[in-house]
C-alpha cells in the first residue's frame, strides 16, 4: 500500500510497515553482495549475524556475468589488490548463486526471522527471485534502464531504488516509468558509488534534500 499526494506514505517489507516521517525504528537491510564469494555456508553465516545484530533483512546480488558485462571490459579497480583484468572475469568469480541457491538462502533467512533480499541484474533474475523477497532492491546502476524498471514494477513489489551517481530528473524519471505500470510502492535510497564511501564525501544532507523534493516517498 502507498499513499501519496502528501497524504500518509506505508509501504510493506516483510514482517514491517514502514511509514513516511514516522519516528519508528529504522528497517535495517545489512549488505552482503557477493562476498560470500560463491560459498552458501558463508552466506548462510552472514544471515546468522545479520539475525544477532538485529538487522530486518540482507541482501544479496543475483547476476550472471555474460548478462551484465563485456568479455572485454576493462578493469575500473586498482589491480594491485585485485589482478583480476576484466569486468566480466570478476564478475563470473562470483556468479554462483542462481535460482537454487536463493530458494535454500531465503528459507535459511526465514528460519532465523530475517528477510531475504538480493538484486537481480536480469529478467531471468527477476522472475526466479519473485516469490522470494518481499521486495525488489534495484541497483544505482539500473536507475536510467527503463525497460527492466518497468518490467519489475508490473511484478506490483514494493521497490527499493538506489540513486547513486544519479541527476533529479533521472530519479523523477525512474519514479514516473514505475508509476507508468500501476506501481507507487517506491522507496529512494541515497547512495554514494564509492565502497567503502569516506566521511566526507557521504554527503548525508542529501537525505533530506531528498525528503523535500520527493515528499510523496519513504527516503533512505
Amino acid at each position: 500500500l502507498s499513499i501519496g499526494g502528501g497524504e500518509m506514505t506505508i509501504v510493506k517489507l516483510g514482517k514491517r510497515t514502514i511509514k513516511k516521517d514516522k519516528f519508528d525504528l529504522p528497517y535495517i537491510i545489512a549488505e552482503a553482495g557477493v562476498n560470500h564469494e560463491g560459498d552458501i555456508e558463508k552466506a548462510k553465516q552472514m544471515i546468522e549475524e545479520v539475525a544477532k545484530g538485529g538487522g530486518d533483512a540482507i541482501k544479496f546480488q543475483t547476476y550472471k556475468a555474460e548478462t551484465l558485462a563485456s568479455k572485454y571490459s576493462p578493469a575500473y579497480w586498482d589491480t594491485t589488490k585485485e589482478p583480476t583484468k576484466s569486468q566480466y572475469e570478476l564478475f563470473k568469480k562470483y556468479d554462483k548463486f542462481r535460482k537454487r541457491e536463493c530458494e535454500e538462502l531465503a528459507d535459511y533467512a526465514k528460519s532465523y526471522k530475517v528477510d531475504f533480499l538480493s538484486t537481480p541484474f536480469d529478467v531471468e533474475s527477476a522472475d526466479f527471485l519473485e516469490p522470494l523477497v518481499p521486495a525488489y532492491k534495484i541497483a544505482s546502476a539500473d536507475i536510467t534502464n527503463k525497460p527492466f524498471l518497468k518490467y519489475i514494477a508490473k511484478k506490483e513489489k514494493p521497490i527499493i531504488l538506489s540513486t547513486g551517481a544519479s541527476t533529479i530528473s533521472e530519479i523523477w524519471r525512474a519514479i514516473e516509468w514505475i508509476k507508468e505500470e500501476g506501481n507507487n510502492q517506491i522507496i529512494l535510497l541515497h547512495c554514494v558509488l564509492n565502497y567503502p564511501t569516506d566521511y566526507e564525501n557521504a554527503n548525508l544532507g542529501m537525505i533530506k534534500h531528498m525528503k523535500e523534493i520527493f515528499s510523496d516517498y519513504i527516503i533512505g
